[in-house]
């Protein structure tokens, strides 16, 4: 069998040939049911074509402009289980430099990834291109690093004015940041809380990530190599401001951004914030919301709520279970934050029952790492030359749309693995999901699926008795003093933590700029799957995120640490282009008849 290094290489001369004769001739290249995804190189924006067709009719609109060359296959290609070869690349467009993902089966490619990894002329300084940062010799009037800096402290907002504004200044707000500052687009980071990583120190003590150290640095300053492989969130809070700080970022903490207004005409925002009890007004060409994947706490609306007797929050306010040993506890919710915080209570001493009110897919931490994570994000995964960088690409390379099929053989394995969890959680009358369709974890978490847990503790609780459970039941009402359940039932309580989750991202944008603009953007992530919570049509893609939306200059970033440090390069590539005025037609798909 031929080596798949040279099979990609052949394949990449004929694609590169193709390219010149058309849409048609390199479309011919993909099986029938073929994949490409695109990041930016091609579509100037986040886009899957599904199928030939899809394909040759990108690539009539674009290939030409795009002048795509000097293709090569990387070294460490490999034979997959079906026969692919797999291998990542190297290319060039007429703007930048390229990287991606093949697949060939049968001569031809079953998915094909390209990445925009850099725009020419416009490259980040590195390495040996960085700045000497002093000028030997002597000098009147030279300024010291700490001078410059203050100086673009002092001016930033005020007499010069951000080309971006980022409003969120968690690690999806400073990682964009620090892209940018190495692209040179002047940026400010506003944020409510005072400092970077405020917001995991305000959450109860024994919360930390859930995914593993290797799957969460941010760009460019991975953690150290002695931390711990589920980091701590005080831990974490400190590492984001140092981070804040080591990488020069210009933040604003302890400032609301208070409304937003776009100009068409000069495409330009003016957005009023409130800092230090001055209002203050900035214009900006382009506004990042990066709040995260989600809107506001989400509270619902029993009858009686007003007239309870003890104490009741949102689980986004829990602080911690200090303080009610002997008390009895409610935690109605069944998700990562429910499963969490009925953990830390019962660790407090408190007598805790979990309300139940609709099935949870629940899957082992070390678990997912032997099945998942491990092959791309570990240390085995490093010692085998997998970079973080490189894992972003691999682990971008299957398209959505391969996902279910690749993805419930695994989750088939897991429940096999874990039976004896499982069955015990079901003894216990725990109702467990592994996704609609039985796809797991990833692709609930894609769709906004109902609740999951990745298990670090609390599943045993349950399943030997120690947290308490309500399954399958109905809230009808909040009484004085506990919870009334549809069966009839009432949970004593001195505490309620209503852990029911979050609203939609356009929340952010209804209330920061219209509900106009909010309506513009539209659904915002989902893949449209036409599963619950999720319907369609289908997007191939998540919806709005880290490309241009329906709302001219408004950009949305956000997701879990691997997301945002990954898709942050190519959102700061969209407006490090915009800025430096260089074409960026954004690919647009013939709508099917």
């Amino acid at each position: 069998m031929q080596d798949p290094k040279a099979e990609i290489d052949a394949w990449l001369a004929r694609f590169e040939a193709a390219l010149a004769e058309g849409g048609d001739a390199a479309a011919a290249l993909f099986a029938d049911d073929g994949y490409w995804r695109d990041l930016l190189a091609f579509t100037w924006t986040i886009h899957t074509l599904e199928g030939r067709p899809a394909i040759a009719a990108m690539l009539s609109e674009r290939a030409a402009d795009v002048g795509a060359s000097n293709w090569v296959s990387e070294d460490g290609a490999t034979r997959g289980a079906n026969g692919t070869a797999e291998g990542l690349i190297r290319f060039e467009t007429a703007q930048g430099a390229g990287r991606g993902h093949v697949r060939i089966q049968d001569g031809r490619a079953l998915t094909l990834l390209t990445t925009l990894q850099s725009l020419k002329g416009f490259e980040e300084k590195r390495g040996p291109t960085r700045d000497r940062g002093v000028e030997h010799g002597v000098r009147q009037g030279r300024k010291s690093w700490l001078e410059r800096r203050q100086q673009e402290e002092a001016s930033l907002g005020h007499s010069v004015q951000p080309y971006c504004l980022i409003i969120g200044g968690g690690q999806g707000g400073i990682g964009l940041g620090a892209r940018l500052k190495r692209l040179g687009v002047p940026t400010l980071i506003i944020d409510k809380r005072d400092k970077p990583g405020d917001t995991w120190r305000s959450r109860y003590k024994s919360l930390c990530l859930h995914d593993p150290v290797w799957y969460n640095h941010l760009p460019y300053l991975p953690f150290p190599d002695h931390w711990p492989v589920f980091i701590p969130k005080d831990q974490i809070g400190d590492w984001l401001e140092a981070y804040a700080k080591v990488m020069e970022l210009n933040y604003w903490g302890a400032t609301e951004a208070l409304s937003a207004t776009y100009d068409e005409a000069k495409a330009e925002w003016t957005v009023e914030v409130r800092r230090g009890g001055e209002v203050i007004v900035l214009k900006p060409k382009q506004v990042v919301i990066a709040t995260g994947m989600s809107g506001f706490p989400q509270l619902p609306d029993f009858p009686g709520m007003a007239d309870f007797k003890g104490e009741q929050h949102h689980s986004s306010g829990h602080r911690g279970g200090e303080g009610y040993a002997g008390k009895s506890c409610v935690v109605i919710g069944s998700n990562n934050s429910a499963h969490d915080i009925a953990a830390d209570l019962w660790e407090n001493g408190a007598d805790v029952t979990m309300v139940q009110r609709s099935s949870t897919l629940v899957v082992k931490s070390e678990t997912l790492m032997e099945f998942t994570w491990g092959r791309l994000f570990s240390e085995q995964a490093l010692a085998a030359g997998i970079t973080t960088d490189k894992a972003d690409i691999l682990m971008a390379s299957m398209p959505y749309g391969m996902l279910p099929k690749v993805q419930k053989p695994v989750y088939e394995l897991i429940q096999k693995r874990d039976a004896d969890l499982y069955d015990r959680l079901r003894a216990r009358g725990f109702m467990l999901d592994f996704g609609e369709d039985g796809t797991g974890l990833g692709l609930k978490y894609l769709r906004r699926g109902s609740g999951y847990y990745i298990d670090v503790g609390a599943s045993e609780l349950i399943a030997n008795g120690s947290v308490k459970l309500k399954s399958g039941v109905a809230v009808t009402a909040i009484e004085a003093d506990g919870v009334r359940l549809d069966d009839g039932s009432l949970l004593a309580a001195d505490l309620i933590v209503y852990a029911t989750g979050y609203g939609p991202m356009s929340q952010w944008v209804e209330k920061l700029v219209s509900k106009d603009a909010a309506d513009k953007v539209g659904p915002i992530w989902g893949l449209g799957s036409g599963t619950t919570r999720d319907p369609g049509p289908w997007a191939g893609e998540l919806r709005a995120m880290w490309k241009p939306t329906g709302q001219p200059g408004l950009w949305l970033h956000g997701g879990n640490l691997q997301q945002s440090r990954h898709y942050s390069s190519y959102l700061a590539l969209q407006l490090k282009a915009r800025m430096e005025g260089l074409p960026t037609p954004v690919y647009q798909a013939p709508v099917p008849r």
